[in-house]
């Protein structure tokens, strides 16, 4: 076992719990739901289950990538929400898909540096309830309509309008410097690194088995809550509704390219789909959960961010942040007992891998040896994005709880997170249980 290094100055952090809610389809149980309310259930249940007092809690951070026109600050309304003290400084972060690792190492941060001794930290998404905009010319004469004093003057607004310029427009997908949806980007990503279709849908039918296989065991109960459905309540989300049961590998192949019709591997079985959900941590410095009396789940050892070139290959940071994170820790790839990597794609997950064990990719990154390779049973052992779903805000939290419970089931210390991120960035945390 390594032995422990402080990896920066100040307090160490404890994670002392983690919760979520059901990871659900876009549409579906939480088509209702904005990501404000389940945010608000979230962080109400864990401070139910950790009976926890409203105020003890100094700080929270959350976020959401596709943020409320109504609620941009859904940090706040959480703590507003769910009658926590209103003294509790609250903010919103967003690191695309990162974002509940952003959440969680700023709060950490304040926590480390002796800014505040209890914090929660998550995030959430519903893309189910978007925001929906509306084109330049229909909003500029809305305003002038808005100002206009009579019937007749404010139908004149609009004179130069055109039919097309009433459609709703829903939030960019697009990567603003290349014009690429996400999917085309691995679609390229997939080509340069030589990423078979076979090998992609492989993969997805090892998250799904694995995940479905950890669901049979009971290893999600403790950290997936229960959500009764408002607003009649007569649904109640009990499990992420993603997962395929009875995966069968068979079944990948005869599904269609989405991006690249003609000569793409990427489909909707090897990526991993819309989905709305919640997730939050508990952190407090490691003297005050001794003090209350809690035993944490576990701390954190380091945490690093890298951003490549949006245009090179989009989702491929990751491997260089998970050097700089261990290497903050004092520690290697081998002695990480676990790896929890996001899966937004299979051809995503399958390029951060085939890139970490590389040589000529770490020279090519500063650094003369290769970070290794990761065995296959200290990968998501029990599943990942694909299989269980991926709101965009709420992933990053869903990791971190993840990989701790599972350091205990196998008595491993150690645990690595790596996730990618939209606009070519990655995250690399540390984590250890000791």
């Amino acid at each position: 076992m390594a032995t422990a290094k402080r990896a920066s100055p100040g307090r160490r952090v404890a994670i002392v719990a983690g919760l979520r809610t059901p990871f659900c389809k876009s549409g579906t149980a939480y088509r209702d739901l904005s990501a404000l309310d389940l945010g608000k259930a979230v962080v109400s249940e864990l401070l139910a289950r950790t009976e926890l007092p409203g105020d003890a809690v100094d700080e929270l951070v959350f976020g959401a990538v596709v943020p409320s026109i109504a609620t941009p600050n859904i940090a706040r309304e959480i703590v507003l929400g769910c009658n926590l003290p209103h003294r509790i400084e609250a903010h919103s972060v967003s690191r695309a898909c990162a974002t509940s690792i952003q959440s969680f190492t700023s709060a950490a941060d304040s926590i480390a540096l002796g800014r505040a001794e209890v914090a929660i930290a998550g995030g959430s998404e519903s893309l189910s309830d978007i925001p929906m905009s509306v084109s330049k010319p229909l909003a500029q004469a809305l305003v002038a309509s808005s100002r206009a004093k009579t019937l007749k003057a404010k139908l004149a607004c609009f004179r130069g309008v055109k039919g097309k310029d009433v459609l709703p427009i829903p939030p960019a997908l697009k990567e603003p410097t290349t014009g690429l949806l996400m999917g085309e980007s691995a679609e390229k990503m997939a080509k340069e690194n030589g990423i078979s279709r076979e090998a992609q849908d492989a993969f997805a039918h090892r998250s799904h088995s694995r995940a479905a296989r950890a669901w049979a065991e009971g290893k999600f109960d403790a950290e997936v809550m229960h959500l009764p459905v408002p607003p009649r309540f007569a649904e109640v989300a009990t499990k992420d509704n993603i997962v395929r049961e009875k995966s069968e590998l068979s079944a990948y192949a005869s599904l269609p390219p989405v991006f690249d019709r003609r000569y793409g591997t990427i489909t909707a079985g090897n990526s991993s789909p819309l989905t709305d959900g919640a997730a939050a941590l508990l952190l407090m410095s490691e003297e005050r959960a001794k003090a209350m009396g809690y035993a944490p789940l576990g701390y954190l050892r380091s945490f690093a961010y890298a951003a490549v070139d949006p245009g090179w290959q989009l989702l491929q940071a990751p491997p260089i942040a998970a050097p700089v994170a261990l290497e903050r820790a004092g520690l290697r790839l081998g002695d990480i007992d676990l790896l929890e990597m996001h899966e937004a794609f299979a051809a995503q997950a399958l390029s951060n891998l085939q890139a970490m064990a590389s040589k000529k990719f770490a020279q090519e990154h500063g650094r003369s040896e290769a970070l290794g390779e990761v065995p296959d049973e200290k990968l998501n052992p029990n599943g990942g994005s694909i299989a269980i779903g991926h709101p965009f805000g709420a992933t990053g939290a869903r990791l971190v709880t993840q990989a701790l419970r599972e350091l205990a089931r196998r008595d491993g210390n150690l645990a690595l997170i790596t996730v990618c991120a939209a606009g070519g960035m990655g995250a690399a945390v540390v984590l250890e249980r000791t």
